[in-house]
């Protein structure tokens, strides 16, 4: 046998054993573990930063006299995290061996996205527009499209990363990193800058002379985070080593990795596929979500037109993120364990019965506003409800990713991370589009001037305007569909729990794609 097929062998052996020993139940040990949890952290807190300033760049824009059309073309900066499955096995199957399999990408991508924020500092002010100049929408998409696919591609390294820096028995906390990171990111590129960006908001609560501009401006922000991912990439790429040198805990980790080139990788995702437990999970994950569609994608909406400013709806959501921030730690202290999917079962309940008290709120809004005045109490309902609501929506998200964590094979965790969550967001993301679009067609309206006018589009609407009249809702699809999802819900509980406990209780050799059984073989 030649040193080449021994080293393999080798690596299969230890491999196989990795996946023996993960089918039995570790309680967590943070022992050495440590400082890789707040890399991890690190990491994730640095991808949510390009998030967040992308959520913020559209309220930007239409202070800037952007289009809805304009704002539509920009919506397509948001779509890598959703596709990013897409080339998830490249990055899994092409690194540089000496560098490290997942330093190989997440280096020069995190160099890329501090250039690109330095890019953006250069120029972003005149591609916003203002000033009687017309915004450059379709330069600006493309820019963050691309900055966004950037930070998409890291979060496919990191995901795979952690699944070997950290030891089998805390590969749960990963997903309390991934939450935490993300959310704390995305309060910085979004809530701190749009609040520090707003001279009204720093002329009133943070300065004693007013002045015409906020505190900080996109470009000098942009800077400053370029350079920190500049800096905090060298020190990464500097100091910290994957799992090739050994320590006191390396045995308790995922050490190897198998190796595959492109074609490969694709055909272990079409394995994934038609792996049952994968296709069962699958089901679960692009169905469970229809239960809150409604709630979700039109409630917010609904309490608009009732006559809730959009603005004070927005800072509404500024009091919640610290519970956020500290919801994926506590939650993780049972997500963190062999069966992460108690939560995710325990939370569901709960939240059907918020969404339903959400409803509730949207159709009494008109009765709680008065002469166009929105009392604090409604607001303190609002934060009050919309923070229940957030503390479930959390568990079932920390109990969803510590169960990912949990079944990934670590031969190709990247791509499997990706797999799952992907999944994971197309099941909310299909779901809001459909109901959306059904609000409409469900729901009936009527002209008070023009009894045979039904107000279906713009026509028809500025036809009953200017016969001095308004569309009035005679039945408002909205709630047909809350109902409807609140039905379903409760259904899909029933039906679907068993499963749950099903996938829960199968052992981690069950969602391996490298089979313990076809390594042992290549052994003899």
């Amino acid at each position: 046998m030649s040193a080449r097929r021994r080293g393999q062998a080798q690596d299969e052996q230890k491999l196989v054993e990795s996946m023996a020993q993960g089918d039995k139940e570790e309680k967590p040990d943070l022992r050495g573990d440590r400082r890789n949890i707040a890399i991890l952290l690190f990491l994730y807190v640095l991808q949510g930063i390009p998030i967040g300033l992308i959520a913020a760049v559209p309220m930007l824009l239409q202070n800037r006299g952007a289009s809805y059309k304009q704002q539509a073309e920009f919506s397509f900066a948001y779509w890598p995290f959703s596709i990013k499955l897409l080339w998830a096995p490249i990055v899994d199957s092409l690194y540089v061996r000496r560098f490290g399999r997942r330093k190989s990408w997440l280096v020069p991508v995190q160099y890329l996205l501090g250039g690109f924020m330095l890019l953006l500092s250069a120029h972003v002010d005149r591609w916003l527009g203002g000033n009687n100049l017309e915004p450059n929408v379709p330069l600006l998409t493309l820019l963050f499209f691309v900055l966004n696919f950037l930070a998409a591609t890291q979060d496919i390294a990191v995901d795979g990363w952690a699944l070997t820096m950290l030891k089998r028995c805390n590969v749960g906390y990963a997903s309390t990193c991934n939450s935490v990171g993300q959310t704390a990111g995305y309060f910085l590129g979004y809530v701190v800058f749009i609040a520090l960006e707003s001279k009204d908001f720093c002329n009133t609560y943070l300065r004693s002379t007013p002045e015409d501009v906020g505190m900080i401006t996109l470009p000098r922000f942009l800077w400053f985070w370029g350079i920190t991912f500049i800096v905090a990439t060298t020190l990464v790429a500097i100091f910290k080593r994957e799992n090739d040198v050994e320590d006191a805990h390396t045995d308790a980790r995922y050490t190897e990795e198998h190796e595959l080139n492109i074609h490969e990788s694709y055909k272990v995702l079409w394995d994934m596929v038609r792996k049952r437990p994968v296709q069962i999970l699958a089901g679960i994950l692009l169905t469970v979500k229809v239960t809150f569609a409604a709630s979700d994608a039109v409630t917010s909406l609904k309490l608009i037109d009732a006559g809730v400013p959009k603005e004070k709806l927005a800072l509404l959501a500024i009091p919640v993120i610290p519970l956020q921030l500290i919801l994926p730690i506590l939650v993780g202290k049972y997500t963190n364990g062999p069966r992460p999917l108690d939560v995710y079962l325990k939370a569901i309940p709960y939240r059907i019965v918020l969404a339903s008290v959400a409803s509730i709120i949207a159709y009494a809004t008109p009765y709680l506003i008065s002469g166009g005045e929105v009392p604090v109490y409604y607001y303190v309902l609002l934060i009050i409800s919309y923070g229940c609501y957030q503390v479930f929506l959390y568990s079932m998200f920390v109990a969803a990713m510590a169960f990912f964590a949990k079944i990934s094979d670590p031969a190709v965790g990247g791509t499997y991370m990706t797999f799952l969550n992907t999944l994971c967001n197309l099941g909310g993301n299909w779901p809001n589009t459909v109901v959306l679009w059904l609000v409409d067609v469900l729901t009936v309206k009527q002209c008070t001037t023009q009894s045979e006018n039904p107000c279906e589009n713009k026509e028809e609407q500025q036809a009953c305007i200017t016969s001095a009249g308004s569309c009035k809702i005679i039945f408002d699809g909205y709630y047909l569909e809350a109902a409807v999802c609140v039905v379903y819900g409760i259904i899909w509980l029933l039906v679907v729990r068993k499963w749950i406990v099903h996938l829960q209780n199968l052992p981690t050799s069950a969602w391996m794609v490298v089979k313990p059984s076809a390594a042992k073989h290549k052994l003899r």
